[in-house]
């Protein structure tokens, strides 16, 4: 079961804390922007669940380094879980000096594309804002855990697709991911390996195979993949461990830079798991890839 504690805290959030899309000036942390400042595409209404959004948070200002990364909760593409694989991760990055925008993206009833079209959008106003908000804009990431995980690696792969005609400056900014960082994510569509349920959510009943092929990463990969952190536990029962390896392999077949952690153990869900060391340890080796791919160099 995939849990979904502060979903309820958030939507309040957006009620009562909501900015306008793309301000030019730095919010303070805890402040959600959303997305669009009108009705997002293929909105079908005006309440929290219809209004993607991000929520920002940023590191002290000794600490800051200029990197910062989207943060896709997992949730099977049917909820969020804002809190562990939320804020939670938001708390552990700016700890580390990383920026973190947790990124409320639709899910049930909504469709594809409408979470690939609020993930691509987020990359674009973090981007579009970048010097105001004292972020490199060459190092702007996507963490997803679970279904986020999927999202960012849709994001990865699928970027510039799909952008609306419109004079909107948002529009002008590249939705290419700098680099991605995926636990326990699912990856592929396919059958026997996918979670049947989240393909539901996000693909419908009636899915033709064109979609089932968009929407299987592990097959999307290109030259122009952003590099990858990868960790997953071989023990995770909800999403196969194939998952992981699939895209990992796909990236390594492109000479992509990559890193892939197969944890020994451990349930699915665990975050960023500090209570538990044999989990835990994918932050250390994480923050360890980063900077090694200069991600975490000081402006």
């Amino acid at each position: 079961m995939r849990v979904c504690l502060g979903t309820l805290i958030f939507a309040v959030a957006i009620v009562s804390r909501m900015a306008a899309a793309a301000p030019s000036t730095r919010p303070a942390s805890g402040d959600v922007i959303r997305l669009w400042e009108n009705r997002a595409p293929r909105s079908t209404g005006d309440t929290p669940a219809d209004i993607p959004a991000l929520t920002a948070y940023f590191p002290d200002a000794d600490k800051s380094n200029g990197c910062a990364m989207v943060v896709c909760p997992g949730g099977g593409y049917s909820t969020l879980n804002t809190q562990q694989e939320g804020t939670d991760v938001a708390k552990w990055l700016t700890d580390h000096g990383i920026a973190a925008f947790v990124l409320k993206y639709r899910t049930s009833p909504y469709t594809q594309p409408a979470p690939m079209l609020d993930g691509q959008r987020a990359i674009r106003i973090v981007r579009l804002n970048c010097k105001a908000w004292g972020i490199d804009w060459r190092r702007i990431g996507m963490i997803g855990f679970d279904i986020g995980g999927h999202l960012a690696a849709t994001v990865g792969t699928h970027w510039d697709k799909y952008i609306p005609a419109s004079p909107d400056p948002v529009n002008g900014q590249s939705c290419r991911p700098d680099f991605l960082v995926l636990v326990y994510p699912l990856i592929t569509m396919r059958d026997k390996i996918t979670n049947t349920d989240d393909r539901r959510h996000l693909l419908g009943d009636h899915i033709p195979a064109k979609l089932i092929d968009f929407y299987s990463e592990e097959i999307q990969v290109k030259d122009d993949t952003p590099p990858a952190f990868i960790a997953a536990s071989k023990t995770d029962k909800v999403v196969q461990i194939v998952n992981s390896q699939l895209f990992y392999k796909a990236l390594q077949s492109r000479k992509i830079p990559s890193a892939f952690l197969e944890l020994p153990g451990g349930d699915h869900g665990f975050g960023v798991a500090a209570s538990d060391p044999a989990t835990a340890i994918w932050m250390d080796k994480c923050l360890a890839w980063l900077k090694i791919q200069n991600l975490l160099a000081t402006k």
